[in-house]
């Protein structure tokens, strides 16, 4: 690997884990276009329980990985941005690992003189 690629890589990591950390804190905490659409037709209390009405919401489960460490956007025991941030960097490194490892796995190999 080049001088130049590895700091691009190592300065495109550092920008990644700072916006999963630091700015998903100031993301909204409305519902996104699909959550919205799905909700179109229901009332909600203020607890944002169902109370009348008819919409796709109604036959939403929970997810299977729902009680998994870093559901929800968050960290299992870690309430608040602490936990936002902290799950943030873990999915960055996780996909950058992964990423790099498909990567060094599929990566042109020069052939071997005989």
């Amino acid at each position: 690997m080049t001088k130049k690629l590895g700091w691009f890589l190592a300065g495109g990591l550092l920008v990644a884990l700072l916006l999963a950390g630091v700015v998903s804190n100031f993301a909204s905490g409305s519902p996104d276009g699909l959550d919205a659409t799905a909700r179109q037709g229901c009332t909600f209390d203020a607890q944002g329980e169902i109370t009348g009405g008819t919409c796709m919401a109604q036959r939403e489960q929970r997810h299977q990985l729902n009680g998994s460490p870093l559901a929800d956007y968050g960290m299992k025991g870690l309430d608040g941005p602490l936990g936002t941030g902290l799950s943030g960097v873990l999915g960055v490194l996780l996909t950058f690992g992964l990423g790099g490892g498909v990567f060094w796995l599929v990566r042109r190999r020069k052939p071997v003189a005989h």
